[in-house]
């Protein structure tokens, strides 16, 4: 009765294997195919191309100090490429809220004092640690031009934190994605 019952689980076992080693062979008197079909999942692609790594932003007068000043400078230009909709965020990553100070008089300027369009006549928006839209596009691009533009506010009078001789750095991340 054993032998019997592992003679039939062969049987089957063997008419499965033959079944599908079948599906994957050809024969035939004079032509046969198989087919095999060949696929490929295209991701988001994004690339941003920035023509400097860095931004020397004009330093004020003794005029515009007396009075305050909004000094607008220009900055970096990027190339945008992107295969489908995309979004250009920019913030910096002083989550201190102010400039990197470097010098001996103990200056202070809130990262907010540097403005920031992307456009040179457009609507300007203090700087801030968390992520802004600075461009976006509804659809695929092959090399879109864009630059961004900076206003630093410059408080009125010599005493200010802000006005301390030294120099005032902050990192701007640029983030391109595809979401």
């Amino acid at each position: 009765m054993n032998a019997t019952r592992f003679f039939m689980a062969a049987v089957v076992l063997a008419s499965v294997i033959g079944a599908n080693q079948a599906n994957a062979q050809c024969s035939g008197n004079t032509s046969c195919f198989t087919t095999n079909t060949a696929s490929v999942t295209v991701n988001a692609l994004v690339k941003l191309d920035m023509l400097t790594t860095t931004t020397s932003l004009t330093s004020p007068t003794v005029a515009q100090i007396e009075v305050g000043a909004l000094i607008a400078d220009a900055g970096p230009s990027f190339t945008i490429k992107a295969n489908r909709s995309w979004t250009l965020n920019i913030k910096t990553t002083n989550v201190s809220g102010l400039w990197t100070y470097a010098g001996g008089l103990g200056g202070t300027k809130p990262i907010s004092d540097l403005t920031w369009s992307n456009a040179v006549g457009g609507a300007y928006t203090g700087m801030a640690s968390t992520d802004a839209v600075f461009l976006s596009g509804a659809g695929a691009t092959n090399g879109l031009a864009a630059q961004a533009f900076f206003k630093t506010l410059w408080a009125a009078g010599f005493t200010q934190p802000s006005n301390i001789p030294g120099t005032y750095s902050m990192p701007i991340v640029f983030t391109l994605s595809a979401p």
